[in-house]
């Protein structure tokens, strides 16, 4: 929402807050020109009078469906002109964005953030939906930070991450079923949270990631939602095999991630250390890892290559001798098949595949 008032503000050249429909203010920008007592004690108090609000009300903006100019009152402590455009979405009005008017308000120029404005709306209605559910607080490892949250929901439910695209995430998580709650994360590499009976886990997360055109991790199913957060540090962990190991996403289900649901609960310094016992095998790692997910199996490796079998008998006794490892041993295959794994969790995103270069 502040984004969204910052670039308003820019954009316009104007003083702008939004205040929800209760006149709680929700986020604000920049001073541009005079400021009157009003703006002022909404930003200091973080909501408006009585007075204020009731003086506002008269002028229909509950119902309006257009911005409503409203003309300053000198003896309101000053009020300057202003304009209110109310915030709706699906007919109904979740709040209000406000700016001072010196006069430059043109209709034109309103038209021309229309874009930003119904953003805003979509943000609010959807955090009325939500009741907004401080859902990184009930995914907390903090049994305090979770009962504060408080949420209000019934199992079974899976949790969800999914790479936040912010300029796509206000429209995307209105279209999510009612009885979804989700919250997008900030900071430099922000996820969003979901929460979702678990019968609709699925579509939900496959509808998110193709919003977001990003990868996307379902944590496993919890019975009690008061485990919701053991769920989300599985998605997270189901989030990271997707987006590093190429045929498991775009959405990975924990429950069917096998060796890597152990593998990722790994330090990084652990795995990496882990992937080093293949990293001598180079571009013949991929040959290597193909004869070990077939089972030792040379006709079907080969077959799956395109390779002779004789080829493929020459790699692989190369691939011993690179790595000190004996494959016709029970321990080293299973040493070098891990450690193949391990390195999909370091590679650049999306970087590893079974069918890399096999020459």
């Amino acid at each position: 929402m502040q984004e969204i008032v910052d670039e308003i503000a820019r954009s316009l050249d104007a003083s702008v807050t939004i205040e929800d429909r209760s006149f709680q203010l929700l986020a604000y920008g920049a001073q541009s020109g005079d400021i009157d007592a009003v703006r002022q004690e909404s930003i200091l108090r973080r909501r408006a009078s009585d007075e204020v609000r009731a003086h506002f009300e008269a002028y229909g903006i509950a119902t309006s469906i257009v911005p409503v100019r409203i003309p300053g009152i000198p003896g309101l402590r000053g009020m300057l002109d202003r304009v209110c455009v109310p915030l709706r979405h699906g007919g109904v009005t979740y709040g209000y964005l406000w700016l001072l008017d010196s006069g430059a308000l043109t209709d034109a120029r309103l038209a021309s953030v229309a874009p930003l404005i119904e953003r805003a709306a979509t943000v609010l209605a959807r955090e009325a939906r939500t009741g907004r559910a401080r859902l990184w607080d009930f995914f907390s490892a903090d049994p305090a930070t979770r009962a504060a949250a408080s949420l209000q929901v019934t199992g079974p439910v899976v949790a969800i991450a999914v790479r936040t695209v912010p300029d796509r995430a206000a429209g995307a998580l209105w279209r999510l079923p009612r009885g979804v709650l989700a919250e997008p994360g900030d900071g430099p590499d922000p996820l969003t949270a979901v929460l979702a009976p678990a019968s609709q886990a699925r579509a939900v997360a496959g509808t998110l990631q193709s919003a977001y055109g990003t990868a996307a991790g379902v944590g496993g199913t919890r019975e009690d939602p008061g485990d919701a957060w053991e769920s989300w540090g599985e998605a997270v962990l189901a989030l990271r095999v997707a987006e590093h190991v190429r045929g498991v996403g775009p959405v990975a289900d924990w429950a069917d991630l096998g060796v890597y649901r152990f593998l990722a609960r790994l330090p990084r310094s652990e795995v990496a250390e882990l992937a080093a016992e293949s990293a001598p095998l180079g571009d013949l790692a991929g040959t290597v890892e193909a004869y070990l997910d077939r089972a030792g199996q040379v006709q079907e490796t080969a077959a799956a290559l395109g390779v002779h079998r004789q080829t493929l008998y020459y790699r692989l006794g190369r691939a011993g001798q690179l790595t000190g490892l004996d494959l016709a041993d029970g321990r080293d295959r299973l040493l070098l098949h891990l450690s193949l794994k391990a390195a999909a969790l370091i590679a650049e995103p999306g970087r590893h595949a079974p069918s890399r270069r096999t020459s």
